[in-house]
């Protein structure tokens, strides 16, 4: 017996001991593979993530007031914002104008009032400059007649919108501009209500580059679709040749084929003059500046990575499979459809999404082939980041596209995943 209980715990012993080498064997397994993969994991923090979090920060940051106005922000925060402000409120405001420096702050606090009520840089311009406020001996003057002083050098401080917009704007972190890259805004009481219809645009340009993109991306593989099926039935070499030709608009810039597009369709271009030759058409058509122009250029443009997709798909069907259905009496069309295309799904889903997604954020084409109707988000974040240097709108509106583009994957995710493994 105790022979046995021996060599039970030597068999213990020994299968502890072949627990613990396979754990630190599997440990060093990942310890390797974790350094294997750290340059690349260290990449993608560099050059994606950190940028989209600093993109989605700037996009909530609404620092100009309470960085440039902190003692005013401070004396508003109790305020109701129904009643006139108190004498400290206008004490703190000449303070805060009085230390804030003619340059980056005050111009910054400027536009981003102006921004709430029209006329505001002004107001803060001509306040500034005023600054200090001090009486005829030289002396500073008390909060009352600081209150009185204002509202002579300009009767707007009087009025309570003026010092709502100071106290709206309090908070570092503000949903300021994504609710107006959705068409709303907060009120003076932080109540959120939809902007005056003269404003609004943004969601009409989001649904207008949604719709562009649709268009482009059907139009991409309505043509895509039979051309990759056509290659995939050729030889190995004569596939291989058409494939670099469906690739050599890769080695071209984006901005030459635009401009190569605007030469030919315009009214004397090649296209034009084929259409009236031809006697389809008696006069030049209107291809350029609106949105034909567009579609017909980013169709272009994107048809290769609808190609891709699905030429590695339908290179990876066999044959078989539809003369199998053909030889069992099913007509060569059924047979296509039924047993040939469901199993092209997944290259159709890829190619989709990527056009689609490329099409979302495009910029150079519609603003060079398209109108003012045919301009996509990209031309207004282009226009915030390099006219009006509105990093915040900006960003916002990059946001959102980034938002409509993971919900994309989400839903393209979602979608393979449900689809029977053939």
């Amino acid at each position: 017996m105790n022979t046995m209980t021996i060599e039970s715990e030597a068999s213990a012993a020994s299968t502890a001991a072949l627990k613990r080498e396979l754990r630190a064997a599997l440990a060093r397994k990942r310890a390797a593979a974790l350094m294997m993969i750290a340059p690349l994991a260290i990449f993608l923090l560099l050059i994606f993530v950190v940028p989209i979090g600093a993109l989605l920060t700037r996009a909530v940051e609404n620092p100009e007031v309470a960085t440039a106005l902190p003692k005013t922000v401070a004396q508003l925060r109790q305020w109701d914002r129904e009643s006139a402000p108190s004498d400290a409120a206008y004490a703190a405001l000449a303070a805060d104008l009085t230390t804030l420096e003619d340059g980056e702050s005050l111009g910054g606090l400027a536009r981003r009032l102006n921004v709430e009520i029209p006329g505001y840089r002004s107001l803060v311009a001509k306040t500034a400059r005023a600054m200090p406020l001090k009486d005829d001996a030289g002396n500073l003057l008390a909060p009352a007649q600081i209150r009185t002083k204002l509202i002579e050098l300009d009767a707007r401080w009087s009025d309570a919108r003026y010092w709502r917009a100071i106290a709206k704007n309090s908070s570092h972190y503000s949903p300021f501009y994504v609710l107006a890259s959705l068409d709303h805004r907060q009120d003076a009481f932080g109540h959120i209500e939809r902007t005056d219809p003269g404003q609004r645009i943004y969601l009409t340009v989001f649904g207008r580059t949604f719709v562009i993109s649709a268009v482009v991306t059907l139009a991409a593989l309505l043509l895509g679709y039979p051309l990759a099926y056509w290659i995939s039935t050729l030889g190995e070499r004569r596939a291989n040749l058409a494939m670099i030709l469906v690739l050599i608009p890769f080695w071209t810039s984006i901005l030459v084929r635009v401009a190569a597009w605007i030469v030919l369709l315009q009214n004397e271009g090649l296209v034009n003059r084929a259409l009236q030759a031809l006697g389809l058409t008696p006069a030049p058509l209107e291809l350029l500046f609106n949105r034909v122009g567009v579609y017909i250029s980013m169709t272009h443009i994107l048809l290769p990575f609808m190609i891709l997709p699905l030429y590695s798909v339908m290179k990876a069907i066999p044959a078989s499979y539809q003369r199998a259905a053909i030889s069992l009496g099913s007509h060569p069309f059924a047979a296509f459809w039924r047993v040939y295309v469901p199993q092209t799904y997944p290259g159709i889903g890829a190619g989709a999404l990527l056009v689609f997604i490329l099409s979302i954020g495009y910029y150079i084409t519609p603003a060079l082939l398209g109108g003012p109707d045919d301009q996509m988000v990209s031309y207004y974040v282009a226009y915030f980041t390099n006219v009006t240097i509105n990093w915040g709108m900006a960003c916002a509106l990059g946001g959102l596209l980034l938002a409509a583009t993971l919900v994309l994957y989400a839903v393209y995710g979602r979608f393979t995943r449900a689809q029977p493994s053939l």
